[in-house]
C-alpha cells in the first residue's frame, strides 16, 4: 500500500520525518508542495483553457475589439447625471398616470353633482361576476346579460372589453341594494373617461373607480371568478391605494374591554372588531393596542407607552396576541381611556407618529357613565382626538353612553351585534375621518408601496404593481357634512418602471432601485415577493421590506435615510451580495448615487462608445444568432398600438429606416448595439466552421457556445442538436439568471467579470433538475490591458459534466516517470482527488452523487483546516427576506411531539417512522455563511490530526480558472469532525423590530380636522334620550364658544 506523501518522495525525493504513535506511523511532508499534483492540476488546467477558448471564440473576440480600440473613446459615468436623468423620467411616467386620475375624479364628481338620488331606482348594470352568466335554460342571469371579451395581449392576454367597465360587489353585500344601484348608475359616465384616457396613454393598464358604498368599477371590462365556496373576498375600501386615499395618516388607540361581562361571543367579536380596524390602517398610520379590565394589560407588553408603525409585519404581530385574550374581572374605561389619551399625547411630542390625524377605537359591551371629566382633562376644546365606540352584542342598556361619547370628541358610534356586522361598521370611522380632506376638498394624491395585484382571478401570474390614487367627492351642498365618494387609481407594473432603467450604463454588477417615503422598497432587483418563483402564494410581509433588509451593508441607514428625505449625493461603501440561488458570493466597492438609487461596480465606471454604419450594424444585427436582451428598453413599444407586436430588433430598424417614425428610441443605446453586433459578426461563420468540421468535437463534449456584450446584444451557437442538449433551459426564458434581464446582467457574465482578464470560471449551475448535468466555461473581454478598462463582452460555453470530469480524470493519471509507468494516480484507493471551485463546491468527485454539494460538508475536517490557514475564508451574510419551515402540528397523536425540534429548520421536512409531521413555510431572518478562496494563495498542503491519525492533504490552483484540486489521504477516519455547513441560522428579534422606529418622509398633506365639520353625525345622535342630547348641545355650544 503506497502512502499518499509517497508521492511527493517519487517525484522529489523530499525530506520526510516519521512520527510514531501506538496505532499508526504517519508520513509528513515539510515542504510547500507536491509536482505531482502540480502537474495534474497544470496539465488539467491547459487542455481546458485551450477547448474553451477555441470553442468559444475569445481570443477572436478580443481581437476584433483590439483592433478598434483607437476609434473607440472610453468615458467615465457620472452617476448623479444617470441618476437625475432616470428620475425625471420616472416623474414623467408618474405625471401621466396622475393626469389620467385626475380626468376621472373630474368626471365622476360632475356625475354625481347632475345626479338625483331615487331609492326606487332599477338599472341593469354588468356584474363583474354574472356577465356571460346563463341560467339552466340558456337565458342570461339578471345583471349578467352578453359582454364581448377578446384577448388582449396589453393585458396579459387576458380577455377584455376595451369598450366598458364591469362592477364587482362583494359577496357580503345586495347587488341590488338602491345605494349600490344609484351609485353604479352615476358612475357609468366614467366609461368614457376610462376609454379616452387609454387612447391618450396606451401604457395604462387596471383603471378603476372603489366606491365608498363597497362597489368597485374596473377598466377594462374582464371577468371575476369567486374561489371555491363562490365567494369574492375582495373590497376595495381594505385595499391600501383607497385607505391612504382617503384619510390623512393617524396615530390610533384600540382599547378593548376584557372583563367578564364579555365572555363567549362577545369577546370573539371583539377580536375580529379589533382585526378589520387593523386592516383599515396603512404604512403612514401608528397604534396600539391595549386590553383593559380592573388593570391595564398591553397586548404586547414589550411596547407599553408607545405607538407602532402599522406595516404588515406589526400588525400581523398583534393579531397573534389577540387570539391570547380572555375575559374576567371588572372593567374601568376611566384608567383606560387616561392611559390612551396619555399614549396619544406623549407619542405626538416626540415627532415619530403621524402628526396628524389622533383617534381611540374603544370596542366594549357597554359603558356605565360617559366619563366627561377624562375628555375635559385631555381632549376638550379642541378635541384633537376622535373618539369611536362599538358596542358589542344586542343589548343597547348603555348605548346612549357610548353615543354621547362619540358625539362629543367628532367620533362615530356603532353596534355590532354579530360576526357579519363587523366589516361595515368598522368602515364608517374612514368616513368621519376623511371630513375635514372633503371639506378642505384637497384631492391628494398618494402612490402605493409595492404589492401583488389581487384582484382574484384578474391577473395571470404575480405581478409586482404600485397605485396611484385620488380621492372624490362629492360637490353638492352637503359638502359641509364630508361626504367621500369614494376613490379613482390606476396600477403601474413595476416592470414598467425597470424598462426605463439605462442597464448599459450602470456596469454588470449594477442596479438600481427607488423606495417609498416610509423607506420601504417600490422596487430593487433582490425583493423577493413570492414564498417560491413561479408560484402566487405572497410572502406576508413582501410589501414592507425596508431597505436596510436588503442593502443590510448600510449599518448606520445612511443610505436610506438620505433617501427617505429626498436628498441627493454620492457615496460608496463595500458591499456582500450573493447569486446563483444565494450560494456563491460577491464582493466589491460600490458608488451609490441617491435620489432614485443606482449603484456601479468598477466596471460600470467606464463606458466606451463606438460608431459603425446604419447599414452594416443593420446587417449584423438582423442575423438568426443574434438577440436582444428582452427586458431592455431600445425603443418604446407600448406607446402606440400599431408597435406592440414589434420586436425590439424590428422596432430598430423602423425607426432606423422609417420615413416618419412615431417609435420613441434610445438613440445613444442603439448606437452602441448596432457596433457589437458588427464586431461580434465574426464569431457566426468562426463557430459555424467548428460544428462543421467532423473531426472537432467528435465526442460532443461541447454544446453550446454564447456571448454577451455590455449593450444587452446576445449571440449563441449549438454544437449539438436541440435535442440532445444536456440542459435545455440554459439561455431560456426559464433560466432567469442565465440571461440579460430587466435588473441584472447573465450570472455567467457577471462571474466572468471577477476574474483576472484571460482566465476562465467554471461552475455547475444551482437549482437545476438532474438533466442539467452541464459545467459552464465563460471569461470576460476587456477593451483595454488596464485593470479598470470597460468589460465589453463575456464568451463562454457549456459542456457536458461526464465530458469535462472525464478530462479531470485523465490528466490526474500523468506523472514524469520516464518509462510513463506512473505508480501513483487518483486511481488509487489510499487518495481522494477533488475539484472544487473558488466557493468551495465540487465539480469532480469519485462519488458522481457528491457532484455540486460543498466540499464542508464532505471533507468537514479538511475544509476545517483550509479556513484555519487562510486557503479560503468565511463571510456570514444575512437574508432578511427568508424562509423558515415551521411545525404546525401532527397528522398522528401527541407524542410525535418529542421528535421536533423547537428550533424552525430551513429547507427541510420533519418525519419519523412513526408519524408525519406537519410543517409550514413562515417568513424569517436568517444568518448564513459563504466561503470564498483566497486569490493570492496557489497551492498549499497540510496536516491534521483525527483522533490520533494525522490526515494530509495538497490543494493546488487550476491554471486560468478559478477551481482547484484537492488531494487528500484516504488512510484516517475523520468523520468525527463537524460538517462546515452552510445552513442558514435563524435570528430571533421580532420585538427590537418593533419597537424601533426608523426615519421615514411624512405625506406633506395633513387634514386631521375642520370647524366646520358637522359633529351631530356621529352614528347615532339622532337616538339619544332628551336628557343626554340637551347635555351634547350644551357641551357643544360651550365648546364653540370657547
Amino acid at each position: 500500500m503506497i502512502s499518499f506523501f509517497e508521492i511527493c518522495l517519487e517525484i522529489s525525493g523530499a525530506v520526510c520525518v516519521f512520527l510514531l504513535s501506538q496505532l499508526y506511523v504517519i508520513k509528513m511532508c515539510v515542504y510547500t508542495e507536491c509536482p505531482v499534483v502540480k502537474l495534474w492540476a497544470s496539465a488539467f488546467g491547459g487542455e481546458m483553457k485551450s477547448i474553451s477558448a477555441k470553442y468559444s471564440g475569445s481570443q477572436l473576440l478580443q481581437k476584433k475589439y483590439k483592433e478598434l480600440e483607437k476609434s473607440v473613446r472610453v468615458e467615465e459615468i457620472d452617476g448623479m447625471k444617470v441618476v437625475k436623468n432616470l428620475s425625471k423620467k420616472m416623474e414623467e411616467m408618474f405625471r401621466k398616470k396622475k393626469e389620467a386620475i385626475r380626468r376621472l375624479v373630474e368626471a365622476a364628481e360632475e356625475a354625481h353633482l347632475q345626479h338625483e338620488e331615487n331609492p326606487e331606482l332599477q338599472y341593469e348594470y354588468f356584474n363583474a361576476v354574472l356577465i356571460n352568466e346563463v341560467d339552466e335554460e340558456g337565458n342570461n342571469v339578471e345583471l349578467g346579460g352578453e359582454f364581448v371579451l377578446e384577448p388582449n395581449e396589453h393585458f396579459n392576454n387576458l380577455s377584455v372589453n376595451l369598450s366598458l367597465s364591469v362592477v364587482q360587489v362583494p359577496t357580503n353585500m345586495y347587488n341590488k341594494d338602491p345605494a349600490i344601484v344609484n351609485g353604479v348608475y352615476w358612475s357609468e359616465a366614467l366609461n368614457k373617461v376610462f376609454v379616452d384616457n387609454f387612447e391618450k396613454d396606451p401604457s395604462l393598464i387596471w383603471q378603476y373607480f372603489g366606491s365608498a358604498k363597497g362597489f368597485f368599477r374596473q377598466y377594462p371590462g374582464v371577468k371575476w371568478h369567486p374561489d371555491e365556496h363562490g365567494v369574492i373576498a375582495f373590497d376595495c375600501r381594505n385595499r391600501k391605494w383607497y385607505i391612504q386615499a382617503a384619510t390623512s395618516p393617524k396615530d390610533v388607540v384600540i382599547l378593548v374591554d376584557v372583563s367578564g361581562s364579555m365572555k363567549g361571543l362577545r369577546l370573539t367579536i371583539a377580536r375580529q372588531t379589533v382585526s378589520s380596524i387593523l386592516d383599515t390602517l396603512g404604512d403612514d398610520d401608528f397604534f396600539n393596542i391595549i386590553a383593559y379590565n380592573q388593570e391595564i394589560h398591553y397586548v404586547e407588553p414589550c411596547l407599553n407607552g408607545t405607538l407602532v408603525r402599522a406595516d404588515r409585519n406589526n400588525k400581523a404581530h398583534f393579531r397573534e396576541h389577540l387570539d391570547k385574550l380572555f375575559a374576567k374581572g371588572i372593567g374601568l374605561l376611566g384608567d383606560a381611556l387616561t392611559e390612551a389619551f396619555t399614549i396619544l399625547n406623549d407619542f405626538n411630542q416626540t415627532g415619530h407618529g403621524s402628526v396628524c390625524s389622533q383617534a381611540i377605537m374603544l370596542v366594549t359591551d357597554g359603558a356605565t357613565q360617559m366619563y366627561d371629566d377624562v375628555f375635559a382633562k385631555f381632549n376638550w376644546p379642541d378635541r384633537k382626538v376622535r373618539i369611536f365606540p362599538y358596542l358589542i352584542g344586542r343589548e343597547s342598556a348603555f348605548a346612549d353612553n357610548m353615543k354621547w361619547m362619540a358625539c362629543a370628541n367628532k367620533g362615530y358610534f356603532s353596534q355590532i351585534s354579530t360576526l357579519a356586522d363587523v366589516q361595515e361598521n368598522v368602515m364608517r370611522y374612514l368616513h368621519v375621518m376623511s371630513r375635514p380632506k372633503v371639506i378642505d376638498h384637497e384631492h391628494d394624491t398618494v402612490w402605493t408601496e409595492a404589492y401583488m395585484d389581487s384582484t382574484g382571478s384578474i391577473i395571470k401570474g404575480p405581478s409586482l404593481m404600485t397605485t396611484v390614487a385620488m380621492p372624490v367627492f362629492s360637490t353638492k351642498n352637503e359638502t359641509v357634512s364630508g361626504i367621500l365618494l369614494g376613490v379613482v387609481g390606476t396600477d403601474i407594473p413595476l416592470q414598467e418602471l425597470m424598462k426605463i432603467i439605462p442597464k448599459h450604463l450602470l456596469g454588470i454588477h449594477g442596479y438600481a432601485f427607488a423606495i417609498t417615503n416610509n423607506g420601504y422598497i417600490l422596487t430593487h432587483p433582490d425583493l423577493r415577493p413570492l414564498y417560491q418563483k413561479g408560484q402566487k402564494r405572497r410572502k406576508p410581509n413582501y410589501s414592507s421590506v425596508d431597505l436596510s433588509e436588503v442593502e443590510w451593508e448600510d449599518k448606520d441607514d445612511f443610505l436610506r435615510n438620505a433617501m427617505v428625505n429626498r436628498k441627493t449625493g454620492t457615496f460608496s461603501m463595500e458591499v456582500k451580495k450573493t447569486v446563483d440561488k444565494g450560494v456563491r458570493r460577491e464582493e466589491e466597492n460600490d458608488s451609490y448615487s441617491y435620489c432614485i438609487s443606482k449603484t456601479v461596480d468598477c466596471h460600470g465606471k467606464f463606458f466606451f462608445r463606438g460608431n459603425v454604419s446604419v447599414e452594416a450594424g443593420l446587417h449584423d444585427l438582423e442575423q438568426p444568432d443574434v438577440a436582444l436582451a428582452d427586458e431592455w428598453t431600445y425603443c418604446n413599444t407600448d406607446e402606440y398600438n400599431e408597435h406592440r407586436s414589434l420586436s425590439q430588433i424590428q422596432a430598430i430598424k423602423l425607426y432606423l429606416t422609417g420615413r416618419k417614425p412615431l417609435i420613441k428610441c434610445d438613440r445613444e443605446l442603439i448606437q452602441e448595439v448596432l457596433f457589437d453586433a458588427v464586431v461580434t459578426a465574426p464569431l457566426e461563420a468562426y463557430w459555424t466552421g467548428l460544428a462543421l468540421n467532423k473531426s472537432e468535437n467528435s465526442d460532443k463534449g461541447v454544446e453550446i457556445a454564447y456571448l454577451g456584450t455590455r449593450t444587452g446584444l446576445s449571440r449563441t451557437n449549438l454544437f449539438v442538436v436541440q435535442e440532445d442538449l444536456s440542459n435545455q433551459d440554459f439561455l431560456t426564458a426559464e433560466d432567469k439568471e442565465g440571461v440579460f434581464n430587466a435588473d441584472h446582467f447573465p450570472l455567467w457574465y457577471k462571474r466572468a467579470a471577477e476574474q483576472v482578464p484571460g482566465t476562465f470560471v467554471y461552475s455547475i449551475p444551482f437549482g437545476g433538475n438532474e438533466n442539467k448535468s452541464v459545467v459552464l466555461a465563460s471569461t470576460a473581454i476587456q477593451l483595454l490591458d488596464d485593470r479598470k478598462s470597460p468589460i465589453v463582452a463575456s464568451v463562454g460555453i457549456q459542456m457536458n459534466l461526464n465530458f469535462f470530469q472525464r478530462k479531470f480524470w485523465t490528466a490526474s493519471r500523468q506523472c514524469a516517470a520516464l518509462d510513463g509507468k506512473c505508480t501513483i494516480s487518483c486511481d488509487n484507493e489510499d487518495i481522494k482527488c477533488y475539484l472544487i471551485d473558488n466557493n468551495g463546491f465540487i465539480l469532480v468527485t469519485e462519488d458522481y452523487s457528491q457532484t455540486g454539494e460543498f466540499f464542508g460538508e464532505v471533507e468537514a475536517a479538511v475544509m476545517t483546516k483550509l479556513l484555519l490557514i487562510g486557503s479560503f475564508k468565511r463571510i456570514n451574510l444575512y437574508d432578511y427576506q427568508a424562509l423558515c419551515r415551521e411545525y404546525a402540528g401532527s397528522s398522528d397523536s401527541g407524542h410525535c411531539l418529542s421528535h421536533v425540534s423547537s428550533t424552525p429548520k430551513l429547507f427541510t421536512s420533519l418525519t419519523s417512522k412513526s408519524c408525519v409531521f406537519l410543517t409550514m413555510l413562515v417568513p424569517c431572518d436568517t444568518e448564513y455563511p459563504a466561503f470564498v478562496s483566497e486569490r493570492t494563495i496557489k497551492e498549499t498542503t497540510g496536516n491534521i490530526d483525527c483522533e490520533g491519525c494525522v490526515r494530509s492533504f495538497v490543494i493546488q490552483q487550476i491554471p486560468s480558472s478559478n477551481l482547484f484540486m484537492v488531494v487528500v489521504d484516504n488512510k484516517c477516519d475523520c468523520s468525527s469532525t463537524l460538517p462546515v455547513s452552510m445552513d442558514p441560522i435563524e435570528i430571533m428579534y421580532i420585538l427590537v423590530k418593533l419597537k424601533f422606529q426608523k426615519d421615514r418622509k411624512r405625506p406633506e398633506s395633513c387634514h386631521p380636522f375642520h370647524p366646520e365639520e358637522n359633529a351631530m353625525e356621529c352614528g347615532g345622535a339622532a337616538g339619544l334620550s332628551a336628557p343626554l342630547t340637551g347635555a351634547l348641545l350644551s357641551l357643544l355650544a360651550t365648546l364653540f364658544t370657547r
